[in-house]
């Protein structure tokens, strides 16, 4: 596939930082999907269009998400997610894009829900361990923990602590979706 005018769209739609996470999180989506036996193309156009609601404002995310009508109210506590259920409308209408696996990646990349499919796990760590833009210290234990035995589900469980931390940290509301994927993740460990 000829990803020429989606990288374009893409870098004038997007700051430059976001661009080039975007670019990162697409080689680490084909080379995660290589590790686990997944469609490495299919892995690298979404890892490549995660973001791509990523700098609109809020108030046209939330008329996207008002559009949609399949946002729940708990989904809208914090404004820096509202881009990833958005991103299937900007996705569909910029991109032609209609696969509904590439399209739930993109939809759960952020909070997550219970029982992910693989691919939607790579994409949603790909975007927490690109190397474009994510520093080393934050990587490495994620990368670390894709090693062992059951490592998509332990990788994901270090970026929901990490996450979760994060926004305890700085006094942000956590949608409860996201506990309940981290109490998901402890259960399968």
């Amino acid at each position: 596939m000829d990803y020429t005018p989606i990288k374009e769209w893409l870098e004038n739609n997007l700051t430059k930082e976001r661009y080039e996470h975007s670019l990162g999180t697409a080689e680490c989506a084909y080379e995660l999907a290589q590790k686990f036996g997944l469609n490495k193309d299919k892995a690298y156009l979404a890892g490549l269009i995660h973001d791509c609601a990523k700098c609109l404002k809020n108030e046209e995310l939330l008329k996207i998400l008002k559009e949609m009508n399949e946002v729940k109210e708990e989904e809208l506590i914090n404004p820096k997610t509202y881009h990833a259920p958005a991103g299937i409308s900007v996705a569909k209408k910029e991109f032609q894009i209609s696969d509904p696996e590439i399209l739930s990646a993109i939809r759960w990349h952020t909070i997550g829900k219970k029982n992910m499919s693989d691919f939607e796990k790579i994409i949603f760590i790909a975007d927490k361990i690109e190397p474009k833009t994510r520093t080393e210290d934050y990587v490495q234990p994620i990368r670390e923990a894709l090693r062992e035995d059951n490592g998509l589900n332990k990788a994901m469980l270090i970026c929901y602590k990490n996450t979760i931390k994060s926004l305890v940290d700085r006094n942000l509301k956590i949608c409860p979706d996201t506990i309940d994927v981290y109490n998901e993740l402890l259960s399968v460990l």
